[in-house]
């Protein structure tokens, strides 16, 4: 199964990151509310980055080492192509 860590931009500018194995369904759930408690009233949501990795772990690793970085880190991860 994969595994996707994503990073979202609110609609006040800050920057959501999360895991899933089915993005679309993920990206509704915070729509509509039931996503995370963070991005609760916090839309609407652009998907910024996405990294498709081999299992759960992995994910939840990069999820981690992913929100440890300052703003700017994570702004330069959203622009390297």
């Amino acid at each position: 199964m994969t595994w996707i860590v994503y990073i979202l931009e609110c609609a006040d500018g800050s920057l959501y990151t999360g895991i899933t194995n089915d993005l679309e369904r993920r990206i509704r759930a915070h729509a509509s509310g039931n996503g995370a408690k963070y991005t609760r009233r916090r839309g609407p949501f652009t998907v910024r980055y996405t990294e498709s990795l081999e299992s759960k772990g992995a994910a939840l690793q990069r999820e981690a080492a992913i929100k440890v970085l300052d703003r700017a880190a994570k702004v330069a991860l959203l622009t390297t192509p």
